[in-house]
C-alpha cells in the first residue's frame, strides 16, 4: 500500500500518498479500506470486533460500515502528520500517540487507541503453515487451497511476523518446539 502516512484534519481521517499528495479518507477508497480493515481484522481482533460492535446500526451498508471502521482506528491511532511511516514497507502499523478530549473516559481506550497486537495465527495461516511445515510449495499450496500464490505468500508473512521469525527453517524449528501439527 502506498498510503503510509495518516492523520486528521478538521475531525476527519486524511492519508499522505508515496508521492506526496494528500487525500481525505473516503468510503469509495475501497482498496485503502479493504487493506486497512483487514490488517486490523487480522493483527487487531478485539479493536476489530470492538468498532464492529460500535458501528452496527449501519452494518446493512457494509462498505459504509467498513469506512466507518477504517477511519476510527486511523483517528485514534495515526493522529498527526509527520516524517515517520504509518505503515511501513512491510506492512506493520506505527502508532501514535493521539490527542483525545476523551482520554480516560473513552470506553475503547486500550481497545482501539492503543490496540493490543494479536500473535495467534489464523485459521487460514494454519492451513498453509501445516503445507509449509510438510515441504509443500508455495504454488501447489495455492493450488491444494484454492488460493492464490500472493495470498498464501501473505498468510506466510503475516504469521511468521506475528511469531516472530523470518524463515522457513526458523519456522520449522518453532513448530517442532511448540507441537503445533503433532
Amino acid at each position: 500500500m502506498e498510503r503510509t502516512e495518516f492523520y486528521q484534519f478538521e475531525n476527519e481521517a486524511w492519508f499522505r500518498s508515496a508521492d506526496g499528495t494528500c487525500s481525505k479518507l473516503q468510503e469509495n477508497n475501497r482498496e485503502e479500506v479493504k487493506y486497512l480493515l483487514d490488517k486490523i481484522e487480522n493483527f487487531y481482533p478485539e479493536a476489530f470486533a470492538a468498532l464492529s460492535n460500535h458501528y452496527a446500526g449501519c452494518k446493512h451498508n457494509l462498505s459504509y460500515h467498513q469506512f466507518l471502521i477504517v477511519q476510527r482506528f486511523i483517528k485514534c491511532n495515526f493522529g498527526n502528520i509527520d516524517n515517520i511511516k504509518d505503515i511501513d514497507c512491510n506492512g506493520e502499523f506505527h502508532f501514535e500517540h493521539v490527542s483525545c478530549p476523551l482520554r480516560g473516559e473513552d470506553l475503547l481506550e486500550n481497545i482501539v487507541c492503543h490496540p493490543k497486537f494479536s500473535s495467534k495465527i489464523s485459521p487460514a495461516e494454519m492451513r498453509v503453515l501445516k503445507l509449509v511445515y510438510e515441504g509443500i510449495p508455495v504454488n501447489q499450496i495455492a493450488e491444494s487451497l484454492y488460493l492464490s500464490p500472493f495470498t498464501v505468500t501473505n498468510h506466510i508473512k503475516n504469521a511468521y511476523r506475528r511469531i516472530g521469525i523470518h524463515k522457513e527453517a526458523d519456522f520449522i524449528k518453532y513448530a517442532n518446539n511448540h507441537n503445533l501439527f503433532k
